[in-house]
C-alpha cells in the first residue's frame, strides 16, 4: 500500500487523494480559506501552503538514494506547494509549519497581506468567535502589522438579495460563494466585479441573489462577508446553544443545528451528513425559525357549555379520556401525522386499536412541482414515510371529508395537524362533533372547534424518530426547554447550555419563553390510562422505539444508539396505497 510521510509520521492511503483533504481526514490542522471538499480548487489563498519532496533516485539504477544513516534523501521542491492542489504519491514526504520555520513563516507572511486591507471589526461582526480567519490569525498570523496606510475601501450593508447582505470589505477573494453558485447549486447569480484589491462578489446589475439555496454563502464564507439578513446583530456564537437535529420542513430530513438563546431559535444551519444533504440546506428550511417562538399556546384549553377556556393537564386528559371512552369506537376518527414522530404516531395506533377503532390514517401535505430534483421535495411533512411504515396510510380527503361533513363520525382525534387548515373540512364540518386536538401553534384553524386542546410539543422540544422519504431514520434532540419538562428530556439537552444558566433577575431571561407543552408520547399514555389501558413506557421514547423496531420489520435496527447522529439506512418497503 503506498505510504506518505507527513511530519515524520507515515501513514497509508489508498487512490487518489489530494494532500490537504487527507490531512484534514487524519486530523492534521492545516489552514486553509478558498478550499472546500464539495467545490473546484482554485488555490488563491494560499494560506494551506506546505513543503513537498520525493526520495531522490539514482537516474541510471532507479533506486532510491540513502543517505550516510540509511535513511533515503529526499529531495525537496524549490518554491512550497498550495497542499489543496498537491496529489498523494508513494514515498511523499510532507512538512507543515509543525516541522518547517520556512512553512511557518509563509503562513504568517500570508495572513499578514491578507489582514493588510481587512477591517478591524471582529467585536461588531456576525462571524466573531467563529470566524476561520478571526481564528487562524489568532494562531498562524503575525502578532501586529507592518502596513500603515489607510485600507481599501467597498460597498458596505449590499442587500445582494432579500436573505444576504455583503460587506465587501471583509471579503478575501476566497471564491467560495461564487463557486457555489456556479458548481452546486448552479445558479450562477454571484460574479468577483473588479480587479485586484478592489474586487468582490456581486450580482449582475439589475438581478437579486435570490435562489432557493442562497444561505449556504452565509455558511461557507471563511470571514464576515456574506451574513443572513434576518440575523445580523442579533447575537452572538457564545450566547447560543447548538443542538444537532434535523429539520421538518419536507420530506429531505436535512441535517442541521438549532441555535438558541433565551429559549428562542434565533438562526437553523445545516449539519453535514453526506448520506442526506452533504454540506448544505434550503433557504426555506432556515426561515422557518420563528414558528418555533410565535404563536404558541399556553396551555390546555377545554370546552364546557360552548366555551373553551383554559384548563390544567389532568383536567384536559380527563375530559379527552371521557369523550373516547362515551363514544362509538365505529364512530371515531383517529388522524395520526407525518408532522408527529414515528413513537408519537405508533402510540396513537395502540390507542385506536384498544378501543376497537379504525386505524389512523395521516392527511398528506404534497405541493407538485414545489421539489427541485435535490434537497426541496413536494411533501411538506418530514415524516410520511414513517407512518406509512406504521401501517397509517394517507386519508382519502374527499372521502373522509365527506363523511366529516355528512355527520358520520362524532369524534375527531387529530395528532399535530390542521384538518381544516389542510382543506379536509371546514370549521363549519366540525360544529357537531367532538374534537381531540394536539397542536403546535395557535394559528391552527382547527383549535376553535377543539373540544379537548393538548398543546404538543414540536420538533425542537421533544425526542423522537423521523424517517425521510430515502427510509432513513433519523432521530431528534430537544433544543428548547418546556414547562414541566420531564427526566428523558433533561437528559437529553444535557447540563451545560448557556440557555440554562438564565434565571428571572437576569435581564436577558424571560420565563415566558418557555412553553406549557409536552411531548405526544407523553400525552397519549396519561389519555389511554384514564380508559383503563396501560401504555407504560418508564424510559419514555427510546423504549417506545425499541419495542417498535423489534416488532416490525419496517423499523429494524432502528435504535436509538445505531441512529446517533446520522441516522441509519432502514430496508426498503413496499408503499401502501391510499385508503
Amino acid at each position: 500500500m503506498p505510504i506518505v510521510t507527513i511530519d515524520g509520521t507515515t501513514y497509508e492511503y489508498e487512490g487518489e487523494q489530494k494532500l490537504l483533504q487527507f490531512c484534514l481526514n487524519q486530523g492534521i490542522e492545516l489552514p486553509h480559506f478558498c478550499y472546500h471538499p464539495a467545490m473546484s480548487i482554485p488555490a488563491n489563498c494560499r494560506q494551506c501552503l506546505v513543503k513537498v519532496g520525493m526520495p531522490k533516485k539514482d537516474r541510471e539504477t532507479g533506486e532510491v538514494e540513502l543517505d550516510e544513516d540509511g535513511e533515503p534523501v529526499v529531495q525537496f521542491f524549490p518554491d512550497l506547494q498550495a497542499s489543496c492542489t498537491v496529489d498523494l504519491q508513494d514515498g511523499m514526504v510532507v512538512k507543515t509549519h509543525r516541522s518547517s520555520e520556512e512553512v511557518e513563516e509563509a503562513q504568517t507572511d500570508n495572513l499578514e497581506f491578507l489582514l493588510a486591507n481587512h477591517p478591524l471589526d471582529c467585536p461588531i461582526c456576525d462571524q466573531a468567535g467563529h470566524c476561520p480567519l478571526q481564528i487562524q490569525a489568532y494562531k498562524y498570523g503575525p502578532e501586529g502589522s507592518r502596513f500603515e496606510f489607510r485600507k481599501v475601501h467597498k460597498p458596505k450593508r449590499v442587500k445582494l438579495g432579500p436573505r444576504v447582505t455583503l460587506d465587501a470589505e471583509r471579503c478575501i477573494n476566497c471564491t467560495r460563494c461564487t463557486r457555489f453558485t456556479d458548481e452546486v447549486s448552479g445558479s450562477g447569480q454571484l460574479t468577483i466585479a473588479n480587479r485586484g484589491v478592489k474586487n468582490y462578489p456581486i450580482t449582475a446589475p439589475g438581478e437579486e441573489f435570490d435562489e432557493p439555496y442562497s444561505m449556504n454563502t452565509i455558511d461557507i464564507c471563511p470571514v464576515g462577508a456574506l451574513t443572513a439578513s434576518d440575523f445580523r446583530f442579533k447575537a452572538r456564537i457564545w450566547e447560543m446553544s447548538s443542538t444537532p437535529s434535523i429539520t421538518a420542513t419536507n420530506a429531505t430530513g436535512s441535517n442541521c443545528h438549532y441555535w438558541v438563546r433565551d429559549n428562542q431559535v434565533l438562526r437553523i444551519t445545516p449539519r453535514q451528513n453526506m448520506e442526506v444533504n452533504e454540506y448544505w440546506l434550503p433557504d426555506e428550511d432556515r426561515l422557518v425559525y420563528n414558528t418555533f417562538n410565535d404563536n404558541r399556546p399556553d396551555g390546555p384549553h377545554i370546552r364546557r357549555n360552548d366555551t373553551r377556556k383554559q384548563s390544567n393537564w389532568q383536567q384536559a386528559y380527563a375530559q379527552a379520556a371521557s369523550l373516547l371512552g362515551g363514544t362509538d369506537p365505529e364512530r371515531i376518527l383517529f388522524l395520526g401525522s407525518a408532522h408527529a414522530t414515528v413513537e408519537d404516531n405508533y402510540l396513537l395506533t395502540q390507542l385506536a386499536d384498544a378501543l376497537g377503532a379504525d386505524a389512523p390514517r395521516y392527511i398528506p401535505h404534497i405541493e407538485p412541482g414545489a421539489g427541485d430534483d435535490w434537497l426541496i421535495t413536494d411533501d411538506k411533512t418530514p415524516n410520511a414515510e414513517g407512518c406509512e411504515r406504521l401501517g397509517i396510510r394517507p386519508v382519502d380527503e374527499e372521502l373522509v371529508g365527506t363523511r366529516i361533513a355528512e355527520g358520520e363520525y362524532d369524534l375527531l382525534y387529530m395528532l399535530e395537524d390542521d384538518p381544516v387548515g389542510s382543506g379536509l373540512c371546514t370549521a363549519d364540518d366540525l360544529a357537531d362533533l367532538d374534537v381531540v386536538l394536539h397542536y403546535y401553534n395557535t394559528t391552527n384553524e382547527t383549535l376553535p372547534r377543539a373540544t379537548t386542546a393538548l398543546p404538543a410539543a414540536m420538533i425542537v422540544e421533544t425526542v423522537g424518530t423521523y424517517v425521510n422519504q430515502d427510509g432513513r431514520a433519523q432521530r431528534v434532540r430537544p433544543a428548547k426547554e418546556i414547562q414541566g419538562v420531564n427526566r428523558t428530556l433533561m437528559m437529553e439537552m444535557g447540563t451545560n447550555r448557556e440557555d440554562e444558566h438564565g434565571t428571572p433577575f437576569d435581564r436577558w431571561h424571560n420565563d415566558e419563553n418557555r412553553i406549557n407543552c409536552k411531548p405526544s408520547w407523553e400525552i397519549l399514555p396519561e389519555v389511554a390510562q384514564r380508559l383503563g389501558e396501560e401504555m407504560d413506557y418508564p424510559k419514555g421514547p427510546e423504549q417506545i422505539m425499541d419495542e417498535v423496531q423489534s416488532t416490525m420489520t419496517a423499523f429494524e435496527g432502528a435504535t436509538y444508539d445505531a441512529m446517533g447522529l446520522k441516522g441509519v439506512q432502514l430496508e426498503e418497503v413496499e408503499a401502501g396505497e391510499a385508503v
